[in-house]
């Protein structure tokens, strides 16, 4: 039996893949399918990407496929006749190419079975996430979102949204995309027959949200074919007006793709227009922030001055700081009530008085 998981260490892994000379090329795909024996389906498709050299993060479920991952350029098309190969449900699967890349996104190749491919917290047998809302290309976007009375809905989390969306675009004010669903329906429940469009990064999200929108009672539901990445790449194609502001934020290495640029957050350790974002450096907090030049280099990659203290501290004394402190300080947290973004909210209050 072949191996089926890495043995290499992360650093040397990332080192391996920075010192490579072929191109790769970062792409995205989803599909949601009835798959019967999810970790029979992941065994032989990680054998066959690893073969392939394919890096990346795959998630396999009862319920379909969602993958993020590096390809090298050489080995792209042998890539996709293996996938559309693997299941017909696969096969000619729309694939998500990134829009702002150098191919360094993955260094690893890691294929896990989940319970479902997007956690969404429902447990109603009745839902069929296949049963999904109108596609929208690039220019039916444009067209639907200039008519009136159409409702543009953001499915992603706020730090996406902050940093880049459509024009217009409403943000459902949630930390996680399980919240975000029933707080939809609530927000437009007098909305039900309403044109309403749904986007997210490549898709996934906003087609589930929209089977569960016309899962209870809205009538006209759409969403963006390919999400974010999509979109943009057929609107550059087409030379049409892009309707998307600042910079789309991704799950990769490279955490954000300029689509234009607008610039549309802030520093949240000063406030300077900075749409930047970075983990703090402090092993006990990671926290993913928006940073500036300035303020990187004056608190050290880190998003306090109290981590950056820490940071400096000998490694004995950093583990002995974190003693008995709940996961870090939020470690990986991306919570609007993260102490930091509540500081920075407190900050632009401020600055709006100080203006007035």
């Amino acid at each position: 039996m072949p191996v089926l998981h890495n043995r290499v260490n992360n650093e040397e892994l990332k080192q391996r893949m920075l010192a490579e000379t072929e191109p790769r090329t970062t792409v995205s795909f989803y599909k949601y399918f009835k798959i019967a024996d999810p970790a029979a389906f992941r065994d032989e498709l990680y054998i066959k990407f690893n073969e392939l050299g394919v890096f990346g993060r795959i998630y396999i479920a009862g319920e379909g496929i969602n993958a993020q991952m590096s390809v090298p350029t050489h080995n792209y098309e042998a890539f996709k006749a293996t996938l559309y190969n693997s299941a017909p449900e696969l096969n000619g699967i729309r694939m998500n190419i990134a829009v702002d890349d150098d191919g360094k996104s993955f260094w690893v190749l890691r294929m896990k079975v989940r319970a479902k491919i997007v956690a969404d917290g429902l447990d109603d047998a009745t839902f069929d996430p296949s049963h999904t809302g109108k596609y929208l290309k690039a220019k039916e976007y444009n067209e639907l979102a200039a008519q009136p009375g159409t409702i543009i809905v953001d499915m992603r989390n706020h730090y996406e949204y902050e940093v880049g969306h459509f024009e217009n675009a409403i943000e459902i004010p949630s930390d996680t995309f399980r919240d975000q669903l029933p707080m939809a329906v609530d927000m437009f429940k007098d909305k039900k027959d309403q044109n309403i469009i749904m986007y997210c990064t490549g898709g996934i999200r906003c087609e589930k949200a929209s089977a569960y929108m016309l899962h209870n009672g809205f009538k006209n539901v759409f969403h963006v074919e390919g999400g974010i990445i999509e979109y943009t790449r057929k609107a550059r194609e087409q030379e049409l007006p892009i309707k998307f502001k600042g910079k789309n934020f991704v799950f990769d290495e490279r955490l954000g793709e300029r689509i234009t640029d607008d610039v549309l957050a802030t520093c949240h350790v000063c406030g300077t227009p900075c749409d930047t974002h970075t983990n703090c450096l402090n092993d006990g907090c990671h926290l993913l922030f928006i940073q500036c030049e300035a303020c990187a280099i004056k608190l050290e990659g880190c998003c306090s001055p109290e981590c950056m203290e820490e940071k400096n501290l000998p490694p004995d004394e950093q583990r002995a700081h974190r003693a008995g402190r709940e996961n870090g300080m939020m470690i990986f947290n991306k919570s609007k009530a993260h102490p930091l973004r509540k500081h920075r909210t407190e900050w632009e209050e401020q600055r709006k008085k100080d203006t007035e």
